[in-house]
């Protein structure tokens, strides 16, 4: 087997997990509370051990809560995490992405084109 053994899900976690899933799961229909591919109620709301998720959820929901992700995968996630330099927010880089959002890389671009201009008309 590989990844965590399997055990019990805490109550935070539970909470964590249902809170990830009706805030921020693309797939999760609020109002019949219902995962729209599989137009069925969704199984992560009713999950109570470590084991099998539903894939989109692990992909794509789940890498917001890095602490969730952490303890319910056992693999230190912290590792893929980046800070940026500019605002200090952590976050997931896609690629090898060095700041967190397209504002953060145009103020440091910005920022750099000046002190280019700079030294050339001091010269």
């Amino acid at each position: 087997m590989n990844g965590p053994p399997l055990r019990e899900l805490t109550r935070q976690e539970r909470a964590a997990i249902r809170r990830l899933v009706t805030d921020l799961c693309a797939n999760f229909d609020n109002q019949e509370k219902l995962c729209l591919p599989l137009d069925c109620p969704c199984y992560m709301l009713h999950k109570w051990w470590v084991g099998s998720f539903c894939r989109h959820f692990q992909k794509a929901v789940l890498p917001v809560d890095p602490a969730l992700e952490s303890a319910i995968t056992g693999e230190d996630t912290s590792l893929k995490q980046k800070t940026c330099p500019v605002c200090g927010k952590a976050y997931l880089p896609t690629t090898s992405q060095a700041y967190c959002s397209e504002s953060c890389r145009a103020f440091v671009r910005r920022k750099s084109e000046r002190e280019r201009k700079r030294r050339i008309r001091k010269n």
